[in-house]
């Protein structure tokens, strides 16, 4: 048992020391390229908004080196202290042993991890993004979009657990029917989320007739993509930050434009980004994605069941052999981020892959032209103040894209 704790408070110690290292080269390559604007940038980007995009940077950096530190300490307390066990047998106790109840609790326990973050959560909206222009929320409405996540995640999760907890009574081969289970439960949920839940927390209107809507639609039928709507998103009722994204598949797939992005770029931009954005979808980068999905998910549910069989992985943090696998699945859920980010730089690299790709795709899909797209790209990292020069181990870790200077040099080395 002591060699297991050993081993989690290894794993703990390695992945804050790797994040604290990151964070640490991060803040001193961005310190190095401070003052004046780097000349690859200079041509469009003044010095009072590149230092606002180095201050802003490394208040971000200070704050995750914070939160790295926070969270490993809340979560070492939780697995080392005896106080896991102590709740999960008092919520067990309170809400019953049945499926039921002890879904609940581990519902419960995963949601009191989540919002142990919440004061840094919450300094990071109201301090930090607010420092810098971009929180257009209030605190009732911070606190309002908090209930209704714990809310939609009880109604969604507490019966995902409860078929897990089922599903293992019913077949020796409990985590091969759990693994289908739940990724059918995936793809259900990539058409609900968008369609339902989505429009819980943010507005979504139908882009406006006009030439802009002209212009877009004749794009999708250009490029083979017949879209049914282009959806226009709220995000400044809560943030300054403008984005633009693809969510579902087949008939129920949408573009959604965050309103800032409307605001902030003229048309032709606009349409090399969404021209991205159907790059993914002709490109194939979604389905791509779901089965590396379905490859890990699926180890994840072969290591669930390895656990069940070996007592001695509960015993170490002071839970009963016995008690079937919500124990298992409480730990699982908490030990995972431990060993998955150090899978991030190969995830983040498929990532820039496809983000090259789309790239292509779109400056093709403006008759070769990779001015609109460049141009679209200078506008998001200028307005959202971006990192323009992180580190790059920082980069492999952290980013899903390329920087902007990446993305432009492939823009241009591709023609």
């Amino acid at each position: 048992m002591n060699v297991v704790l050993i081993v989690v408070a290894v794993l703990l110690l390695l992945k804050l020391a790797a994040e604290l290292w990151l964070d640490s080269l991060n803040r001193r390559e961005v310190l190095r390229n401070a003052g004046d604007v780097p000349e690859a940038y200079a041509s469009y980007i003044d010095e009072e908004n590149y230092d606002k995009s180095v201050a802003y940077t490394l208040a971000k950096n200070r704050l995750s080196t914070i939160d790295a530190v926070y969270q490993t300490a809340v979560l070492a307390v939780l697995l080392f202290s005896g106080l896991l066990p102590w709740l999960w047998y008092g919520l067990t106790d309170l809400l019953g042993t049945g499926l039921w109840g002890q879904a609940a609790a581990l519902f419960l326990l995963f949601t009191l991890f989540s919002l142990s973050d919440l004061p840094l959560d919450w300094y990071q909206q109201f301090r930090l993004e607010e420092r810098f222009g971009f929180n257009k929320s209030t605190p009732g409405l911070w606190i309002m979009d908090k209930v209704k996540g714990v809310l939609i995640g009880a109604v969604l999760g507490i019966p995902v657990l409860a078929l897990i907890l089922w599903l293992v009574g019913l077949s020796p081969l409990w985590w091969l029917w759990a693994f289908v289970a739940f990724l059918l439960f995936q793809l259900v949920m990539m058409v609900v989320y968008p369609m339902f839940i989505m429009p819980l927390f943010n507005k979504f209107e139908e882009l406006p007739e006009g030439s802009l809507r002209e212009r877009l639609f004749d794009l999708g039928d250009r490029t083979g993509f017949r879209a049914r709507t282009i959806l226009v998103m709220d995000g400044s009722r809560r943030s300054a930050h403008s984005n633009a994204f693809f969510t579902g598949f087949g008939r129920f797939r949408r573009i959604v434009l965050f309103d800032t992005l409307i605001e902030q770029m003229g048309e032709r931009q606009l349409e090399a980004v969404l021209a991205h954005e159907i790059g993914h979808y002709k490109l194939g980068h979604i389905p791509r994605l779901l089965l590396l999905s379905a490859v890990f998910l699926f180890v994840s549910f072969l290591v669930l069941a390895f656990l069940l069989e070996s007592p001695w992985f509960v015993e170490a943090f002071g839970f009963a052999a016995g008690d079937g696998l919500g124990p298992v699945l409480l730990l699982f859920g908490l030990l995972s981020g431990a060993v998955t980010f150090w899978t991030g730089p190969l995830m983040n690299a498929l990532s820039r892959k496809h983000e090259y790709e789309a790239d292509a795709f779109a400056r093709d899909a403006l008759g070769k032209d990779p001015a609109p797209l460049r141009n679209a790209l200078r506008v998001l990292n200028e307005k959202n103040l971006s990192n323009l020069t992180p580190h790059p181990l920082y980069s492999a870790f952290h980013y899903s894209h390329p920087t902007l200077l990446e993305r432009e040099r492939a823009l241009a080395d591709s023609r």
